[in-house]
């Protein structure tokens, strides 16, 4: 543990060096090589060889310190949008598409869980890799926590980590390239998503808006403000009632009850989500450094197919039921990558197909697996376990 040029109470130091690893992973998602791979990746590949190199430490104080403290801050301030009458409103077809990409990874954990052996903590990692497949990777973390996936073995958390980037990484590239195939398009035959010129236009608007807003000091401060508040009422109505690991989860049923009964005020301060990104990444920095390469080469192949189970399930039971339920294509994948990715990847999707009317979709859609996919993944674990 201090086998390394940066000893483990040097906390100056190893902050340094995560920032740094943060900066140079959202630098590369302005490069094509970085997009396709995208900046968390890239993060969690630079500590990675440095605590391999033994240049920072495996294990060090700021780790813990990123687990127990900014995981729970990072999560109020990615759902201040999560307005829930909102989202059921203004969602449609596509809400139905990913509560059935939802259902579909659940059906698929389930499968992995029985089919691959992975060890006495197969259940914990089907409940993290349940929920990060119906939420993100914010789900990922806030369940690895929950269910002290963390605390058991930091190693197989990043194998799992680095199994789960790359199936995501592939399985995005797939999800680009299904309404281009000859095949599934006689399967999809209709796209009615462009007919109406000025919903396109309105909608293309909405979204440049979006990109451009200025960053206000008093909204970031709001936005922090309301974060701590929120998460120090989640630890202690845990607290309270002797259940301290659910902290996570009172902290998100009380954001989200702010963001649907506030949303003017709350879903104003858009900065939140960016806070949020932020931090998000510093997670990925600490995974990279808190891995040993011999245990990810040990356990990395095994969950890649694990995450290849999910992944297959999820994708044809969510075919098949669009299709039953007379979904259009890009209705469905737009779904599958909120699903997986989040707000942000579903939402980069959608304008990049130039399906501007689901931008918004694709943003609600994600925030709301923001805010429920932690409790399905812990529900998993549990049944499971």
């Amino acid at each position: 543990m201090t086998n390394s040029l940066i000893q483990p109470e040097q906390n100056f130091a190893i902050w340094a060096i995560l920032l740094s690893a943060v900066t140079i992973g959202f630098w590369s998602e302005q490069k094509k090589w970085g997009a396709s791979i995208s900046g968390a990746v890239v993060t969690m590949v630079v500590t990675f060889f440095l605590s391999n190199l033994r240049i920072i430490p495996i294990d060090a104080p700021v780790y813990n310190a990123v687990w127990s403290f900014l995981v729970p801050f990072s999560i109020p301030l990615l759902l201040f949008q999560a307005n829930i009458l909102q989202i059921m409103h203004e969602c449609g077809r596509v809400l139905i598409a990913y509560f059935l990409g939802a259902l579909g990874t659940v059906l698929g954990t389930m499968l992995a869980y029985y089919l691959i052996p992975i060890g006495e903590l197969d259940w914990k990692l089907a409940g993290v890799f349940c929920a990060t497949y119906i939420g993100g990777s914010v789900n990922f973390f806030a369940t690895a926590q929950i269910i002290e996936l963390n605390l058991d073995s930091g190693d197989l958390l990043a194998a799992g980590t680095a199994a789960d980037n790359l199936a995501m990484t592939l399985f995005f590239l797939l999800l680009f390239a299904l309404p281009s195939l000859k095949w599934v398009k006689q399967i999809f035959p209709g796209n009615n998503l462009a007919q109406d010129t000025s919903l396109l236009e309105q909608s293309k608007r909405n979204f440049s808006e979006s990109l451009t807003q200025e960053l206000s000091v008093l909204d970031m401060s709001k936005a922090l403000a309301i974060s701590g508040i929120s998460g120090a009422l989640g630890i202690s109505i845990a607290s309270l009632l002797g259940i301290p690991k659910a902290a996570i989860l009172f902290t998100t049923i009380l954001i989200i009850s702010l963001a649907t009964i506030f949303p003017q005020y709350l879903g104003k301060l858009t900065v939140a989500d960016k806070i949020g990104t932020l931090l998000m990444q510093i997670f990925f920095a600490v995974i990279g450094a808190s891995a040993n390469i011999w245990k990810v080469l040990e356990f990395g192949p095994v969950l890649f197919f694990f995450a290849g189970v999910i992944l297959t399930v999820h994708l044809i039971f969510l075919l098949l039921a669009g299709k039953l339920l007379n979904l259009e294509l890009a209705e469905l994948v737009v779904a599958s990558n909120a699903n997986l990715g989040g707000p942000t990847t579903a939402a980069a999707m959608a304008k990049a197909k130039n399906w501007y009317q689901l931008v918004t979709p694709a943003i609600l859609c994600g925030i709301l697996g923001y805010a429920l996919a932690t409790f399905i993944g812990v529900a998993l674990a549990n049944f499971l376990g």
